[in-house]
């Protein structure tokens, strides 16, 4: 991978919303309404880990989705989903979930244990104007489906362990994610990964195109951003982190004295669309989101 010739810096830090979605669930919202301008095309990250089942027992049950597609990413635990055009599937500790909701769909995403650690993600990534009525889609990938890559030492300045890659979409390092869509049907260009830092001063680079949008979110230890004069922004535990859009990547660390430190990485292609959103329906228009309802309560949503 060629060197960085400058690097994104933090423009500022998010602290996530306490809310609950579904049945109940108690979950922390980090990319919020406001914000979905600014990280355009990403509509929603949604963290959810608790080890109480009271928290997250009752689950997702049957509910509609139109005009966007959903990535869900276990951390720990289990989830059913179902899904009203006959997708079923188990994801399990590490997998992931991609859905495209498109022209609709009415599914389930229920937990599958009664005791222990649920731990997960749920991003929200839009679908362009002229791909909101497409087919559904859904796929189930398990975490031994994931591409892993591990940074090799001596990229580190003081030669610790490299660190670990988890490509979930996009590309790093040569290595590609297991979801490759192209970009002339996907415009939104996704790049999702998870980065695990060892202890010590393991530097991570990754290549991001000046025009995407891009964040991270920090779930173990503390990670710093380094900027061009070796500068750094260091962003805790549950902080999400919007980069700035002049530079072509970011360049990471994971803070002196942290434990091990774990981050998402997430970047992609804005659309510049309008954002009409009802609940689970992302649109364009009112019209169209006011369609979206009729065709659920009629029946004729899947």
């Amino acid at each position: 991978m060629p060197p960085l010739t400058s690097v994104r810096r933090v423009e500022r830090l998010v602290t996530g919303q306490p809310t609950s979605d579904g049945a109940g669930v108690k979950l922390t919202r980090v990319l919020t309404h406001d914000l979905q301008q600014r990280l355009d095309p990403f509509l929603m990250l949604d963290n959810f880990a608790s080890d109480d089942p009271d928290d997250y027992g009752a689950g997702f049950p049957n509910h509609p989705h139109r005009g966007f597609e959903t990535v869900t990413y276990m951390i720990t635990g289990r989830m059913r989903h179902k899904d009203s055009a006959g997708h079923e599937g188990l994801l399990q500790n590490g997998g992931v979930q991609w859905m495209t909701a498109g022209r609709g769909l009415i599914h389930s995403e229920i937990p599958e244990q009664e005791a222990g650690v649920m731990e997960g993600f749920q991003l929200w990534l839009n679908l362009p104007g002229r791909d909101k009525m497409c087919a559904p889609w859904y796929r189930d990938i398990q975490s031994a489906e994931i591409p892993e890559l591990t940074t090799a030492a001596r990229d580190n300045a003081q030669g610790q362990s490299g660190v670990k890659v988890r490509v979930i979409a996009g590309s790093s390092h040569g290595v590609s994610g297991a979801i490759q869509r192209p970009t002339d049907q996907f415009p939104t260009d996704a790049l999702y990964l998870d980065l695990h830092f060892p202890v010590g001063g393991a530097v991570f680079e990754q290549p991001v195109p000046p025009l995407h949008n891009a964040f991270i979110y920090v779930y173990r230890g503390t990670v710093q951003v380094l900027d061009d004069t070796g500068s750094e922004t260091s962003v805790p535990l549950h902080r999400m982190a919007i980069l700035t859009n002049t530079g072509d990547g970011v360049r990471l660390q994971a803070a002196p004295g942290s434990p091990p430190a774990r981050v998402l990485l997430i970047a992609g292609q804005p659309l510049h669309e309008p954002i009409a959103q009802y609940g689970p329906f992302v649109m364009n228009t009112r019209e169209e989101l006011m369609q979206a309802v009729h065709d659920f309560q009629s029946g004729r949503l899947a």
